[in-house]
């Protein structure tokens, strides 16, 4: 009954008259009278200055039109989007990630979406940069971004925010693994694999050692969050990262992720990303198994925020 109004108004305004707007919209003159009418009383101005055979609209009539003719925009985006979610239409859903998230919960999501919609392409992007990321959302080249730490920008938002605990990660042979917590100070005689300055969690790491005084005499260095997982499953040196980095060895029984006593208070948060305004209907779908999944990670120590 209020699109009904908005319509009628608009197409009032269009036709210069309410008899021509009858006959393009098959309704009776009257009722079109009767209803902008009953406007007219609720907001306590007239819409339209009536004269014999043509109407004009008042100042107040060329406020409300910009409101209305905005609502039926919104509202024909809307339909759209349902109409997606009926049928789910052939179509493609892209998806930007750090490099981190390529072997654990995006192939999982992406997979449980391709199964639940088989017609639609779902395109997975490694990107490196937070930067790079955001951009991609913002000017529409990726449907969502899902990655740790991005900063605030415009012409995006965080559709979803789960907080991570920052741990040590060994392998399941590692005398560490399956300890309740260790020290930062008992990790030096082991070799670090640490992230290189490229990565989102190298602040961390360096934040950690310049609090110690100290830190390890042997280090490799990689900008593959991969590189980091597999050489720690190799060897018995360690690594720092999150429970969502490490979620499908650990389930397989290859990696170990152990608290540590000094990073108690140290996070990360696991971002998803979307475009500010009109999202696409895949996106959004697709935007709610990211969140079911990141929800899903509170077990392994995360919470969402």
């Amino acid at each position: 009954m209020h699109a009904r109004i908005l319509t009628y108004v608009d197409e009032v305004a269009r036709q210069g008259s309410i008899r021509a707007a009858a006959d393009k919209l098959n309704v009776a003159a009257s009722a079109i009278s009767r209803q902008i009418k009953s406007l007219e009383d609720e907001i306590g101005s007239p819409i339209f200055n009536r004269q014999p055979r043509s109407v004009s609209l008042t100042a107040a009539g060329e406020i409300l039109l910009v409101h209305i003719r905005e609502t039926l925009r919104e509202m024909n985006r809307t339909y759209a989007l349902i109409e997606d979610l009926k049928g789910l239409r052939r179509g493609e859903v892209a998806v930007a990630l750090m490099s981190g998230l390529s072997g654990n919960i995006v192939p999982r999501v992406a997979m449980q979406f391709r199964n639940a919609n088989p017609k639609v392409l779902v395109r997975l992007q490694l990107m490196t940069t937070p930067d790079e990321m955001i951009a991609a959302v913002a000017e529409g080249e990726v449907d969502l971004a899902i990655g740790f730490d991005f900063p605030s920008r415009a012409n995006v938002r965080q559709l979803a925010v789960a907080v991570a605990p920052l741990g040590l990660v060994v392998s399941t042979s590692h005398p560490f693994a399956g300890r309740s917590s260790v020290r930062l100070s008992e990790c030096f005689d082991y070799t670090f694999v640490v992230p290189d300055s490229t990565t989102v969690i190298r602040p961390h790491l360096e934040q950690i050692l310049a609090q110690s005084g100290k830190g390890p005499s042997n280090f490799i260095e990689t900008n593959s969050i991969e590189v980091m997982r597999h050489v720690v499953m190799m060897s018995d040196s360690v690594t720092f990262l999150t429970p969502f980095d490490i979620e499908t060895e650990a389930a397989a029984g290859k990696l170990s992720f152990v608290p540590v006593q000094d990073l108690a208070r140290e996070t990360q948060r696991l971002v998803l990303l979307g475009p500010e305004r009109n999202p696409t209907a895949l996106g959004s779908v697709l935007a709610e198994y990211f969140k079911a999944a990141m929800n899903r990670g509170n077990a392994h120590g995360g919470h969402l925020e």
